[in-house]
């Protein structure tokens, strides 16, 4: 089936929407669909290898179906195949590369590379955003490696590549990776102007108390709602620690209060993690006073970069945002943070 035919039969199914900006995508995904779909040829003593398949890098807001379209075109590729979230991705490169290190591999890139190029002809990834450094190092080479291998890769982003690691720390040395992503991916635009993930959401309840029974079985539900019941552990490198989302699926983290605000994280890493997810589902934030301060300070620290994010928040807590800490220091403060947690209930807010 081409990926014009299944995104037809979805659409007919009533199982998409027909969107004028994604259906402009799918020749672009056809044609990786169908490249790959050919017989590996191999350059011999008298002629030249084939050249390379170009991949695609589609770009766009947040919630305007890239994520489903990647899914539509990795369901119909028929050839080795690999599909990961990007900062999942790049969770796996790094302990390889432990692995290779531990071997007295000088070069602990290489064989990561190998190994993939081996396995896999057609890569896809969701969300590539680089935050890190070591990350923006790494992953010029190792892409440079797996162009050079004929592995086809196709990626989503928010940003268009000029605006990958934007700002970062020897911005410089990751530019010639821009050029290399130009040089072997076809970049689209996705402009489609509806937000389907907001759609969702639209008239979902967003915060829940105070926590009994009822407020965990609709919270699961709208869990299962946005991950289809997919669900893996996503773990965050920010500046050399490690920030875990027990549940991850597409831009959508699902963590108790104790995993993001009973450990002593920093601003840096809540900015990271609001820059990697688009929807974050906190349970079980209890009521705050000067007996839990610290965590208290977290909360607020979380819910100001989530704020400032756009990203859309389901909670479920002790009791609504304004009763939630009513003695000791910091209560002025939080009058603040009662007033976001309020206005991010709101319908399509994040928009």
């Amino acid at each position: 089936m081409t990926v014009q035919d299944a995104y037809n039969a979805a659409v007919k199914a009533g199982t998409l929407t027909a969107d004028d900006a994604q259906i402009a995508v799918l020749p672009e995904l056809e044609r990786v669909r169908a490249a790959l779909a050919e017989p590996v040829k191999r350059g011999g003593l008298f002629r030249k290898a084939p050249p390379p398949i170009p991949g695609l890098y589609m770009w766009g807001g947040v919630g305007r179906g890239k994520s489903m379209l990647m899914d539509l075109l990795f369901d119909q590729v028929d050839a080795p195949k690999q599909r990961r979230h990007f900062h999942a991705f790049m969770q796996w490169v790094h302990a390889e590369m432990g692995e290779a290190r531990k071997r007295g591999v000088d070069d602990a890139i290489a064989p990561v590379a190998k190994k993939l190029a081996d396995e896999v002809r057609f890569l896809a990834f969701d969300e590539m955003q680089i935050t890190d450094i070591t990350d923006a190092m790494i992953v010029g080479r190792l892409f440079e490696a797996l162009f050079v291998a004929g592995v086809v890769i196709v990626t989503t982003s928010n940003r268009p590549p000029d605006d990958l690691y934007k700002d970062g720390l020897n911005r410089q040395l990751f530019t010639p990776f821009i050029a290399l992503l130009k040089h072997h991916l076809v970049v689209h635009e996705l402009t489609s102007d509806t937000d389907y993930r907001q759609d969702r959401l639209a008239g979902t309840q967003s915060y829940f108390a105070p926590i009994d029974a009822e407020a965990r079985t609709a919270i699961a539900q709208v869990w299962h709602d946005l991950s289809g019941g997919h669900s893996a552990p996503l773990v965050l490198h920010v500046k050399g620690r490690e920030v875990t989302l027990p549940d991850f699926h597409n831009g959508v983290a699902r963590a108790k209060f104790f995993d993001l605000c009973g450990k002593p994280l920093s601003a840096a890493d809540y900015l990271t993690l609001a820059d990697t997810v688009r929807v974050l589902i906190l349970e079980d934030i209890p009521a705050l006073s000067r007996s839990n301060f610290n965590e208290a300070k977290r909360f607020v620290t979380l819910i100001d970069a989530l704020y400032e994010a756009k990203v859309r928040l389901i909670a479920s807590a002790a009791a609504e945002p304004e009763m939630l800490y009513l003695e000791g220091e910091g209560t002025f403060e939080f009058e603040r943070t009662a007033s976001r947690l309020r206005e991010m209930q709101s319908d399509g807010w994040g928009e």
